[in-house]
């Protein structure tokens, strides 16, 4: 069975940047879209950014302009860059792969922000 494995989290100071990436242990077929999560303690989870089949990425308005999503197919990775870090972005970030048949998720990675 095909797992995910997020990886990149850890400790920045604001202003920094990290790169989380989400990798797949094994080809997963009929992706339909590809989601980063984060989930801040007291919080509801919320959806951070989104790459669909066709490449089109869309943003939560707190992270437009600072995170990027994109993919590595030969990889079987999606990854998650995060520029000009603020301290509200302390989460567990958390990515999922939707296909027709099915959804997975990852185990997650925390990214604290703090000087």
């Amino acid at each position: 069975q095909v797992q995910l494995a997020e990886s990149g989290g850890g400790l920045v100071q604001p202003g920094g940047s990290l790169r989380l990436s989400c990798a797949a242990s094994g080809t997963i077929f009929n992706i339909y879209a590809t989601h980063w999560f984060r989930q801040a303690p007291g919080k509801q989870r919320e959806l951070v950014a989104t790459i669909t089949r066709d490449g089109t990425t869309t943003y939560a308005d707190s992270v437009k302009g600072r995170f990027t999503i994109s993919r590595d197919n030969a990889k079987n990775t999606v990854y998650l860059q995060m520029n000009t870090l603020k301290p509200e972005d302390t989460a567990v970030y958390i990515c999922k792969i939707v296909t027709i048949g099915r959804d997975y998720w990852g185990q997650g990675t925390q990214v604290t922000v703090s000087s």
